[in-house]
Parts: C-alpha cells; sequence; structure tokens
C-alpha cells in the first residue's frame, strides 16, 4: 500500500472488465458489501490519475479515501475481506481461504498457470519471439495448463464443492476467472475434459448472481 493525494470520497477502483485479476478483486468487494466506484480504463489511453497513484499503470488499482493505494489484486481481496466492520460472514470468505493448500493453488495459478494461460490464448505473440510453430506451442501450453492446475483443482473439488469447503472462499474467487479464461479459448475442447468437478465448479460461478454483478459496466457496478 502507498499514500496518495488524490484521495476520492470512497474507494476507487480502477479496473478493466475482462481482466482477471481486476474480477478478483470486483468479486471480493462485492462479497464484502463495501460502497465502491468502479473506473474503467482504457488500455491504450490511461487516465493520469491512475499512474500518478500507481505508476506501473495495470489494473486493478483501488485508491482509498485515506489516500492509500492498495495495487496488488490479492491485497485487495485480503482488504476487502478482511475489515473489521465487516460481517463474520464476510470475513469468513477469507478465513476459509487460509489452507496451506489453497495457498499452493494460488500461486501456481498466478504462476505456472497463467504463464501457460498466456501462451495459449495468445501463442502467435511467442511464437514469433521463440520461432516456434503457433500449433504446437499453443498445444504444449495447454496441455501444461491441464497439467498444473486444472487437475489438482479437480481433486480438491471432489473433497468439496468449494476451496472453502461446503462454502465458497476467496481462493475460489482468485482462481474462477483463470480459470474461465482457459476455458473460453476453445469451449468444445474444454468442455471434452475429463474434469467434471472443475466443469461444474466454473459452471456454477459462471452462471452465480456475484458473477453477473462483477461484469456490470462501471457505471452501473457503482453503489
Amino acid at each position: 500500500m502507498t499514500p496518495t493525494a488524490l484521495a476520492p470520497s470512497r474507494p476507487l477502483l480502477y479496473t478493466y472488465r475482462r481482466c482477471p485479476y481486476a474480477m478478483r478483486a470486483r468479486m471480493a468487494l462485492l462479497v464484502a458489501g463495501l460502497a465502491f466506484d468502479a473506473q474503467e480504463i482504457v488500455l491504450r489511453e490511461k487516465p493520469p490519475a491512475l499512474l500518478q497513484a500507481s505508476p506501473k499503470g495495470t489494473v486493478p488499482v483501488l485508491v482509498l479515501p485515506d489516500g492509500l493505494v492498495i495495487e496488488q489484486s490479492w491485497d485487495i481481496v485480503r482488504w476487502a475481506l478482511t475489515q473489521p466492520d465487516r460481517a463474520e460472514s464476510v470475513q469468513a470468505w477469507w478465513h476459509r481461504a487460509q489452507r496451506e493448500a489453497n495457498d499452493a493453488l494460488l500461486h501456481i495459478n498466478d504462476g505456472e498457470f497463467k504463464h501457460h494461460l498466456d501462451r495459449y490464448k495468445y501463442p502467435e505473440r511467442f511464437a514469433a519471439a521463440g520461432h516456434t510453430a503457433v500449433d504446437g506451442l499453443q498445444a504444449h501450453h495447454r496441455a501444461q495448463a491441464v497439467q498444473v492446475l486444472l487437475e489438482p483443482l479437480e481433486a480438491r473439488l471432489v473433497e468439496a464443492d468449494f476451496l472453502g469447503g461446503q462454502s465458497p472462499c476467496a481462493t475460489d474467487i482468485g482462481i474462477f476467472p483463470f480459470v474461465r479464461q482457459f476455458a473460453a479459448v476453445d469451449p468444445s475442447w474444454f468442455d471434452s475434459l475429463p474434469l467434471p468437478r472443475v466443469k461444474q465448479w466454473l459452471a456454477g460461478w459462471l452462471q452465480s448472481p456475484l458473477f453477473a454483478a462483477c461484469m456490470l459496466k462501471p457505471s452501473a457496478q457503482a453503489h
């Protein structure tokens, strides 16, 4: 967290609707029932206020009324779900996530899985740089993504419906946007995977009121 002189009257989230990091932040703020404003950015025309608050220029960024800036998505999730004035049911989303197995899955999601996801979704960008055939590169990273995250996720979801057990937790909403992005690259192929629990879990989140609220345009989302 860093301070800024550009303090809004209530939390201001700089966001981008399709960014999975921004999705997890928006979902956490909505779970917490916190009043916030959301400003959708144009990636090629980042507002000066965003760059002043966070020179890294990536979303999400949350600017708080006291002038503090939270620049990392998981830190926003933690902040939203651990506010002392929130109900126990809200704080439980964070507490249920505090398991070594959940930390491991989140680390893989944000590391290895994201690496493979980018190369599966945008193979032409990486094939040109490495002089590699697009089809071969895409197939390799698709298979690796399944191995590093989706298969372990399937094993976890055999034990319970959510990574929080019988109720969802922060890790569920931390990982879901990335699995959603992976599945959307080739839905027919994804549907053919022998991962029934993952597909059921993903479908549940896609159909949830929380995700619907998360994907509203920012002008409708501010509340």
